[in-house]
């Protein structure tokens, strides 16, 4: 097991060199532009989807199966880099016997611009995860019903997360009344 972990390319039975799994090819048969990333330390397959084809990706992950947002966050690639919005979904069943089959995917977002739809309306779990990854990171989720911070004060300035945030020397705490 710990072998097929290693790496995202497979030898198949004809020798030749694979660089996706069944989730990335299922996509691309049916129309759905992606970049297979390889897999992560556990095995699961991680897909980088650009941001305006989002909800039909999604759309179609989610009629494929994968009813369920284990995962929404996002993180700072490096001052100046890319920021990312991950989606780490699962598709569960009634069986409880079978482990459940997963795929991570990731959307680069520029820093300039790092807008990204919300997938709020296909899985309702996306709603503060969703709201923390943008009160830590800065990112807009466009179609998010109540996109707010929720976990800085209103009126903080900056992202606490980003890579090449300052952090203040002094915050006063505005009267509550």
């Amino acid at each position: 097991m710990a072998e097929e972990v290693k790496s995202s390319e497979e030898l198949t039975a004809t020798g030749a060199i694979s660089t996706t799994d069944k989730i990335s090819g299922w996509l691309t048969n049916n129309g759905f532009s992606h970049e297979f990333l390889g897999l992560d330390h556990q095995g699961v397959p991680m897909l980088n989807v650009e941001r305006e084809y989002l909800l039909p990706f999604a759309t179609a992950l989610y009629a494929y199966g994968f009813n369920y947002l284990m995962c929404q966050c996002g993180y700072d690639s490096g001052a100046g880099s890319d920021l990312v919005s991950t989606y780490h979904l699962a598709k569960l069943t009634d069986n409880p016997e079978t482990k459940p089959e997963e795929v991570k995917v990731k959307v680069f977002l520029p820093r300039n611009d790092p807008k990204v739809p919300s997938v709020y309306w296909i899985w309702k779990s996306a709603d503060w995860q969703e709201r923390e990854t943008y009160d830590m990171y800065g990112i807009i989720y466009e179609g998010h019903p109540n996109l707010k911070r929720i976990l800085m004060p209103e009126d903080w300035v900056g992202y606490p997360m980003r890579k090449d945030y300052i952090t203040p020397d002094f915050y006063e705490l505005q009267d509550a009344y």
